[in-house]
């Protein structure tokens, strides 16, 4: 398991300065303006943002209404007997839950539990791979839906929840396989 844990290291320290490296090479071998292509890309997401905005703020807000009125507890409590049977610590669910809501907000859960367990711990670790596994399903479907007018999610939001579960729940037990 240590070579494991050893080859993933090694991969997760490459693989964002290899993906630029590549990409900046692929520009270069066809020929593409680089620096102008990103510069353009740039103020498209300007403009995306100032766009969306309105809806970021909406979305924060509802997202501390639940937290202030005291609903995200209740759904601990609802939802601990299930995180109790897949071995998920009850100290983790405030970021399973967060994370399909806000990423600031899971970041800020992610401080706290750090602070509180520690980052080594198997709480910490397990905290870390929901961070980087999950997605922030219904601020997209929020900001990004609404910024564009779209008004008929279809399967996007059943996808965005089953994809979101399943990321909590490989999580867990990958953590639990590996540290626990």
């Amino acid at each position: 398991m240590e070579t494991f844990v050893s080859i993933i290291q090694t991969i997760s320290v490459i693989a964002i300065p290899g993906l630029v490296l590549f990409i900046v090479c692929y520009g270069a071998i066809k020929k593409v303006k680089i620096y102008s292509a990103f510069v353009e890309g740039a103020k498209e997401g300007f403009d995306v943002a100032v766009r969306i905005i309105p809806y970021l703020v909406a979305m924060l807000v509802a997202i501390g209404v639940f937290r202030a009125s005291g609903a995200m507890d209740f759904l601990f409590m609802i939802l601990s007997p299930i995180t109790n049977f897949i071995g998920m610590p009850p100290e983790t669910l405030p970021m399973a839950l967060m994370r399909p809501l806000s990423g600031s907000g899971a970041l800020g859960v992610m401080s706290e539990t750090f602070k509180a367990h520690g980052a080594d711990s198997l709480i910490g670790r397990m905290v870390s791979v929901m961070m980087g596994s999950g997605e922030t399903t219904f601020y997209v479907l929020a900001v990004y839906f609404g910024a564009v007018g779209v008004t008929k999610t279809r399967q996007a939001v059943p996808a965005g929840i089953i994809a979101d579960v399943v990321a909590i729940v490989m999580s867990v037990w990958l953590v639990n396989a590996i540290w626990g």
